[in-house]
């Protein structure tokens, strides 16, 4: 999260908002939508093979468009495939990546 934290901060209301993103999202007072965005995202990360059709209705539920869906699976799947290489090749982030460096 750190190397992103830049991108955070410019989306959220406060200092202690981010740090309860970064902590918990669910007790950062995001919108429903948000908290649904981000319950899809840890699925998606921890249990792939269990994303179920019902999964994705619920996002449309939220409001998002069948385009937004492809787009959140794409962006899910990139950040969690790039963060596995960098993982299994012990890459650390660069110091530049780190907020307020």
């Amino acid at each position: 999260m750190e190397s992103h934290e830049k991108d955070l901060r410019s989306v959220v209301e406060s200092d202690a908002q981010r740090q309860a993103v970064q902590d918990d999202y669910r007790t950062a007072k995001l919108s429903p939508r948000e908290n649904g965005l981000l319950d899809f995202a840890i699925l998606l990360t921890k249990s792939p093979t269990g994303v179920m059709k019902e999964d994705l209705e619920k996002l449309k539920q939220h409001g998002f468009s069948d385009e937004q869906v492809v787009d959140a699976v794409h962006c899910i799947a990139y950040f969690n495939f790039i963060n596995r290489v960098l993982d299994g090749l012990g890459v650390d982030p660069e110091a530049t990546m780190r907020y307020g460096k």
